[in-house]
């Protein structure tokens, strides 16, 4: 069963569409990590106080998306997009800026994504994301590509 199920990777990487493909087969809410971190248009980063993400992650059966995994304990199932930096550049060129952000943000994160195998001692790496699935004692799947995706996707 994929309660409490969080899909992780790099950016780009493709975790949104499969998380929002599961929340509606499975009838789950599904919570994006992003909206809880920055404010609208990306003009900044959210107050801690005002993220919430742990009053979200709360209910019984959710689909969870994100970079980062600060509720990572409370995952179920645990999803890890483990895609090659250069697709996820590439996905995120086609798909180009979203939410309002400007030119010089959507740089920083292509930057960010570039970053990803090389970032040490940082939630939001490589190394990090290997350590949670490692650590994970529950229901996990490690998806080396979109076609694994949507294998998965099929089963559900």
């Amino acid at each position: 069963m994929m309660d409490r199920a969080f899909i992780m990777g790099n950016g780009g990487s493709g975790k949104t569409w499969p998380a929002q493909q599961l929340a509606q087969r499975l009838r789950y809410p599904v919570f994006h990590l992003d909206d809880f971190h920055w404010l609208p248009n990306f003009a900044g980063e959210r107050p801690r106080d005002e993220r919430k993400v742990a009053e979200a992650a709360d209910g019984n059966s959710w689909i969870m998306e994100g970079i980062y995994g600060s509720v990572l304990r409370q995952v179920k199932a645990l999803i890890w997009l483990d895609i090659p930096d250069s697709e996820c550049i590439s996905n995120l060129i086609q798909r180009g800026q979203t939410g309002g952000g400007t030119d010089e943000q959507f740089e920083e994160l292509l930057e960010y994504t570039r970053g990803y195998r090389l970032r040490k001692n940082h939630m939001n790496s490589f190394d990090a994301h290997e350590q949670f699935f490692e650590g994970h004692s529950l229901q996990k799947l490690r998806l080396g590509s979109r076609s694994d995706a949507t294998a998965l996707l099929a089963t559900v």
